[in-house]
């Protein structure tokens, strides 16, 4: 059994950069190199490629950056783990034997399969929406389990260098390495949570070595960023670093960020394999961009996998063009009102229905910060119009008639972005819960299937759930103000339909400042303009390990990223406005931030 085992992830979504796998292979000293390529809608687009190519469905990235690495991988035996199979993981590792095979190197590569219930479903009419409880719609592009690690660890055992699986929870490329080097067992609930955790910290990429991160100022060498590689020690704790002479930045703040990021409630993050509770985690410097985590624990599964279904529900059209000038806000907006009432219009003549949505934002006049927005005065800002009808003609219709703006309309139309939009199909996602019996998981090696049983169930003992803690109240009296971005850290990101903020105090002094200040109606309040009028509201969670808040906004995304109108539809920069808020402090903190 190893000490300790070192893993690099390349990859956070289908479209990152082809330049991570080959930076972690030559300067990371890796066991393993994992790619995480799923979302909702990387699915829905997989599974409408595979419709027109039976050989498509996959992230064929995934090849193209692996095949000039196959003889590297080999002689240093690094092992890959990759999602990349998405709804088609056969064909996926037919392209890679090809490319083993042109390349001369011979790996052996294995598919998990058994995540895919397209048409597989016993009792569709049984099955509700976990969260609004509606009906199955009748036709589906993708079903998807999100399965765990177990699958993976077999495919390891059975000797493989690469595993391709389609759709598994983010985290479980990185557990089941951990699963399979140090023997760990199923039951060990607290090394599964820190096993998850350290998946989950690499899983977006560069996340936690300064990408994306608050003080961006402060990171170096954005071009030659460095991919994140976490060394894990058989009791589960690891180290979080990068390789060396990379840009990025690795601390307690940038990891703390990427540790918040969607995960809803931090007391139970469910997983496949386990529940974690991130409340007690601990981050600590050990040195120059590297990161100690550990204090993860851990609870019994459920017995039942999430799903994550997709469908069609009409059409969707966006369309974008240049307002500049005098008064460039309020003619956009008369502008932008005029081309949907004229269209509606014309709809009506010819008997179709009305539009299911519309949805217009004057990016340049800070529309996505709703009444906090501040710049009214600006000659430019680009007419982004968002539409959404159960009859794909209308749309038809909607992109040719927006040309006549630039001569009927006012002055200082120009440029539509990308000529004549295109009208593309909605889809929905549609989560809901199986019994993890449904799904019959296999390993195929080379055409031979194997089996794979799951761990068995253990029953979740209420005695044993997670106390939820308080923050601590400020002491003394707040007689000035600073903006949160002053105090804290903060990252979001979405879950569904959901979007979670996650608020990281520079110093624990801050935080109950903060708390006292961020409580979710104050929250409810300053983003009022993305939630749902009837079924928006706030969530908050403390975690005293880190001296952190995390909220979860329910139903403020306009229908999620995979069908939301809006510009930012993952709620992405919600936590850059949520910064932006007063925090009241006393004076003596006030003069140490100047």
């Amino acid at each position: 059994m190893p000490t300790t085992v070192r893993i690099g992830c390349a990859s956070a979504f289908w479209g990152d950069t082809s330049t991570a796998a080959a930076q972690l292979v030559s300067g990371g000293n890796l066991d393993y190199l994992v790619f995480d390529y799923l979302a909702e809608i990387t699915m829905s687009l997989m599974a409408g490629a595979r419709l027109k190519d039976p050989q498509a469905g996959f992230a064929g990235d995934f090849v193209e950056v692996l095949a000039p690495l196959l003889t590297q991988l080999a002689e240093q035996n690094i092992r890959v783990i990759s999602n990349a199979g998405g709804v088609n993981p056969q064909a996926c590792a037919a392209a890679l034997q090809a490319a083993c095979d042109q390349a001369g190197v011979q790996l052996k590569i294995a598919v998990l399969l058994g995540d895919d219930l397209q048409g597989q479903l016993k009792n569709p009419a049984d099955i509700s929406e976990m969260f609004s409880g509606a009906p199955l719609p009748r036709m589906c592009v993708s079903t998807n389990a999100y399965l765990g690690a177990p699958g993976i660890v077999e495919a390891l055992r059975l000797g493989a260098d690469i595993v391709i699986t389609g759709r598994v929870v983010d985290s479980a490329v990185v557990s089941a390495a951990l699963v399979h080097e140090f023997g760990w067992s199923w039951h060990d609930y607290d090394k599964l949570a820190q096993a998850a955790l350290a998946g989950h910290i690499i899983e977006c990429g560069a996340q936690c070595t300064g990408g994306n991160f608050t003080d961006w100022r402060e990171v170096p060498d954005y071009e030659h960023i460095g991919f994140p590689i976490v060394e894990v020690s058989a009791d589960g704790q690891f180290l979080v670093s990068k390789p060396e002479g990379s840009g990025g930045l690795v601390t307690p703040l940038t990891v703390g960020e990427q540790m918040l990021y969607e995960i809803g409630d931090p007391q139970a993050y469910l997983l496949p394999d386990v529940i974690c509770d991130f409340t007690q985690v601990k981050l600590q410097q050990q040195g120059k961009n590297v990161v100690q985590v550990h204090g993860a624990k851990g609870l019994p599964p459920s017995d039942k996998y999430k799903v994550s279904a997709t469908y069609p529900d009409g059409f969707r059209c966006t369309a974008s063009c240049l307002m500049a000038g005098i008064d460039a806000v309020d003619k956009a907006r008369r502008v932008s009102q005029a081309i949907i009432d004229k269209t509606a219009e014309m709809f009506s003549l010819r008997g179709w229905a009305p539009y299911s949505e519309t949805h217009v934002e004057l990016l340049g006049s800070e529309a996505t910060y709703g009444p906090h927005g501040q710049r009214r005065d600006s000659r430019e800002v680009v007419i982004k119009i968002a539409v959404r009808h159960p009859d794909k003609r209308a749309l038809v219709l909607f992109s040719r008639e927006i040309a006549q703006a630039a001569t009927g309309m006012a002055p200082g139309l120009t440029g539509i972005v990308g000529g004549r939009p295109t009208v593309y199909p909605l889809i929905r996602l549609f989560s809901f819960l199986i019994a993890k019996s449904a799904c019959t998981l296999q390993v195929d090696i080379a055409g031979e299937r194997h089996p794979c049983a799951l761990p068995d169930p253990v029953a979740l003992d209420s005695a044993n759930l997670p106390i939820a803690h308080q923050p601590p109240r400020p002491l003394g009296r707040a007689d000035a103000s600073v903006p949160l971005v002053k105090l804290a850290v903060a990252r979001s990101g979405d879950k569904g339909n959901h979007s979670n903020i996650g608020v990281m105090p520079r110093h624990p002094d801050y935080l109950p400042w903060i708390a006292e200040a961020l409580t979710p109606s104050v929250v409810v309040d300053w983003m009022r303009h993305v939630l749902d009028p009837l079924l928006g509201r706030v969530e908050r969670w403390y975690l005293p390990g880190t001296h952190s808040l995390n909220f979860l906004l329910e139903n403020a995304l306009g229908g999620g990223g995979v069908a939301s109108l809006r510009i930012d539809p993952q709620g992405k920069a919600f936590a850059q406005q949520l910064l932006e808020i007063q925090i009241p402090v006393p004076q003596s903190i006030a003069e140490q931030l100047d």
